[in-house]
């Protein structure tokens, strides 16, 4: 048993509320002790008992509609509602919490009456009622309040001293009073308006200074205005209605694709303004070198996709940005760049610094995300639980608005439709011949899943070295044709994006042939195949860049190799929005008028949670890999998902159905920011550490022209310094073993991991913790069963010996 159970012999008959288990318990004990010992041969029944006993029908000991189905629940019941029960029986049983709700109006107000008085008494040694027991369900019985005889005079009696005592109470005090009372919403809000009408008329009868009058309405004032800003606040979330359409609709599985797609906007609009306040601006604001200042020809029908042309030389490539020191009484001449005194700008060392911290900060909020996520999701939620919850406490009941109105119940009935399917769902057992099959056809599925995705990988490889040397012929060939040669640069992202699109189709129709029962095992298998390919050609297309363009730009006579680089991704993320779009189209669209009109089919598309969020996160790995060499993509990913976000919304309420399957997501969401946390995240700060590290930066243009690495801009800037003010000589030292030496950076990241771990054991155990007490309070339930059980085994004994006795009573008496 999860709880001790002590039968003493004291009874406490004046306890508070039946609620208190030990008072329960101790009625328990000594009903059976009477019954054990047989202090009483007969039990007489009054009339307020018989009447009782006849109220107390078996009928209210049944189990729920969801248990009755459960063969095994009913035979655990059925000993228990088989016979009629004793009077014994039914007197405790008439004084649990569950037995009392509604039974008398008039008794509970006089009970509560009483409380509230001395709650007013104790007032002075105990000024708050966070600690008075909660019994929201106050037991009649122990009280032995007679309700039928309470005239219509008394109760109204007890009524004004209720509401007297509540008057006389705190406002904390009087809200948790009112929430304790086993009485209806209209009673609690009459009882409510009465406690203020009153306080309202007693103010009015006092002569109030005008001075506090004035206070008066100023604070209520305030209140109001504070709960109306609030209220705007509220309003301005992003999406907030759409939202709750999406989920009201299609359920949480949907709606998390779009909340996760929010999420990933936020993460951009950060970047955007790190960046664009600390790079992008001063260096559109000061006057560039003379010798960036360079001529193209503009070809406005490929530029907006290739990126290359006139956008090569602007504020959106790392090859614009100057490697000198910012000043802002500077003008450019013939004679040279001439400066005064003015404010000075270090943009080498500001390039390195907010590239760093960028990364940090995103960092930190995605780990700190990741492991909010988990806690939520993961914690021990019964479904039964959350239903009942749902059921009975998910109404807002401060919504009036009729559109809200309609919004709430779609919402609320699409999550019970899924707890309900969650409640219902079996695991189906398989003969050992069919279990065999199926595992013969998953690891079929897998073998074509990975066997198309190495062909994707190497196609792309292949592809990428073809167009690589292609690129070289025509550096060296010298005149070629621009538009030609611009046109080509869009090769290898159609390629990629071709595969991005055309692949997971092919995995729908093997997971198709798989046919899994659950709907969310079916996501996560389709997630990690979308993931497995999605990371395959990353890091193709990383090796390409920075083992190819970047350690050879000679080979492609690239004055700039950051700045092709940053084309190349724009063109990556650029393609990769166009084919969502087609695939929008001819996948949704077209696809519900051909099922529609041809194959005469009322059902429409399922949306597809996998294929959409890893595109996601692949477009943002694309955003995080290109804002070395990019500043200003990020703000191209975020009118990205601006449009995404509203094609997505509109082609989901045309093209979409929900799913025939209703489940619940709780857990995807946590999915989606680990994801884009260790594969996304993780890979593409380990390629931007690396090329800051390692790789030469180019000598003709760009903040770092010059330098061996990157990373050097650090170490000048800490030699300069030293080299100005001696005292500063530390920082040398200090720049040496904590930033150049990788043993600070590996235990760093050592300790940043090791915190994470602590923190999902903490998690664990708090996972470990609620599934006791969720035993415990299982265990119980099983000892009040136990408990009632042997309370009438003890009197169905007991009746069997009292007509012997009363039998051979008879004869004494017809003897003498």
């Amino acid at each position: 048993m999860a709880s001790r159970v002590s039968f003493d012999c004291d009874l406490v008959t004046d306890f508070e509320s039946p609620a208190d288990e030990d008072g329960v318990h101790d009625s328990f004990s000594q009903l059976i002790q009477e019954q054990c010992h047989g202090l009483h041969d007969v039990i007489e029944m009054s009339s307020f008992d018989l009447e009782e006993e006849s109220r107390d029908d078996v009928e209210y000991l049944e189990a729920p509609d969801y248990q009755r189905s459960d063969s095994d629940a009913l035979q655990q019941t059925d000993h228990l509602i088989g016979e009629r029960w004793s009077s014994d029986t039914l007197k405790v049983l008439s004084s649990m919490p569950s037995r009392t709700i509604g039974r008398s109006r008039g008794a509970i107000i006089s009970q509560y009456c009483n409380r509230t008085m001395q709650l007013r008494r104790r007032k002075q040694s105990r000024p708050s009622i966070q600690h008075f027991p909660r019994s929201a369900r106050p037991s009649i019985r122990g009280y032995r309040v007679e309700t039928d005889g309470a005239g219509f005079e008394e109760e109204e009696n007890k009524r004004e001293r209720l509401v007297n005592n509540l008057q006389n109470l705190s406002v904390n005090d009087r809200v948790r009073m009112l929430r304790a009372m086993p009485l209806s919403l209209a009673e609690k809000k009459e009882l409510r308006m009465l406690v203020l009408n009153k306080a309202e008329h007693s103010v009015s009868q006092n002569q109030i200074p005008c001075c506090s009058q004035l206070k008066y309405y100023i604070i209520i004032a305030l209140r109001h205005g504070w709960y109306g800003w609030l209220s705007f606040l509220s309003s301005l979330q992003l999406w907030q209605t759409a939202l709750k359409c999406v989920g009201g609709r299609f359920g949480t599985g949907v709606l998390s694709y779009f909340v996760f797609l929010r999420t990933l906007l936020f993460f951009n609009v950060f970047l955007f303004l790190v960046t664009g306040l600390l790079l992008v601006v001063p260096q559109a604001i000061m006057h560039p070198d003379p010798d960036q200042n360079v001529s193209v020809s503009s070809t406005w029908g490929l530029e907006v996709l290739t990126g290359a042309g006139y956008f090569s030389h602007s504020v959106l490539y790392y090859g614009y940005y100057s490697n000198k020191m910012l000043q802002t009484g500077c003008s450019a001449s013939r004679n040279g760049t001439s400066c005064t005194s003015g404010l000075s700008y270090n943009m080498p060392l500001v390039y390195f610094f907010t590239i760093g911290a960028a990364f940090f900060v995103t960092c930190i909020i995605l780990v700190y995300s990741m492991s909010k996520s988990f806690g939520q999701s993961f914690r021990i939620d019964k479904s039964k639980g959350l239903l009942a919850i749902k059921v009975f406490g998910s109404w807002d009941f401060k919504v009036i608005k009729k559109s809200s109105v309609r919004l709430q119940r779609a919402n609320i009935g699409t999550q019970l439709k899924e707890l309900v399917a969650e409640v219902n769902r079996q695991k189906q057992k398989f003969p050992v011949l069919q279990r065999l099959f199926r595992l013969f056809i998953h690891m079929l599925a897998w073998i074509m899943c990975l066997g198309s995705t190495l062909a994707c990988v190497l196609a792309v490889y292949y592809f990428s070295e073809y167009m690589h040397r292609d690129l070289h012929m025509r550096a060296h060939a010298g005149s070629s044709d621009p538009l030609l040669k611009e046109a080509s640069l869009l090769a290898v992202p159609v390629v990629v994006s071709s595969f991005n699109l055309l692949l997971p189709g092919f995995f729908n129709a093997v997971a198709w042939m798989e046919e899994y029962d659950s709907p969310s095992v079916l996501n996560y298998v389709s997630i990690s195949r979308n993931l497995l390919l999605k990371v395959s050609v990353l890091g193709v297309l990383c090796y390409y860049w920075l083992g190819r363009v970047a350690s050879e730009p000679h080979l492609l006579r690239l004055e700039c190799w950051e700045s092709f680089v940053g084309q190349e991704l724009y063109r990556f993320l650029l393609m990769d929005f166009i084919f969502m779009l087609l695939d929008t189209f001819f996948g949704e669209f077209l696809w519900r008028l051909f099922s529609q009109k041809a194959l005469k089919r009322k059902r429409k598309p399922v949306f597809d949670i996998a294929r959409n969020v890893l595109e996601l996160i692949y477009g943002q790995t694309l955003a995080w890999l290109g804002v070395l060499f990019s500043p200003l993509l990020p703000a191209v990913q975020i009118i990205k998902l601006i449009l995404l976000f509203y094609m997505k919304k509109v082609s989901l309420k045309m093209n979409c159905q929900a799913s025939g399957k209703p489940w619940r997501a709780s857990q995807m969401t946590t999915i989606f920011i680990t994801l884009l946390c260790f594969p996304a995240f993780l890979g593409a700060a380990v390629c931007v550490t690396y090329t800051m590290w390692t790789m030469q930066p180019s000598q003709r243009c760009g903040p770092f022209q010059g330098l061996k690495t990157m990373f050097q801009a650090g170490k000048l800037w800490v030699q300069e310094l030293a080299a100005v003010n001696p005292d500063l000589h530390w920082l040398a030292s200090a720049h040496a073993y904590l930033v150049e030496n990788p043993l600070f950076l590996f235990l760093s990241a050592g300790i940043f991991l090791i915190v994470i771990y602590f923190h999902s054991q903490v998690v664990d155990g708090q996972r470990k913790i609620i599934e006791l007490l969720q035993e415990q309070i299982e265990n119980e339930g099983e000892d009040k069963k136990f408990l009632i059980t042997r309370l009438q085994d003890i009197h169905e004994r007991k009746r069997g010996r009292t007509p012997r006795r009363v039998q051979g009573a008879s004869e004494d008496s017809s003897y003498s």
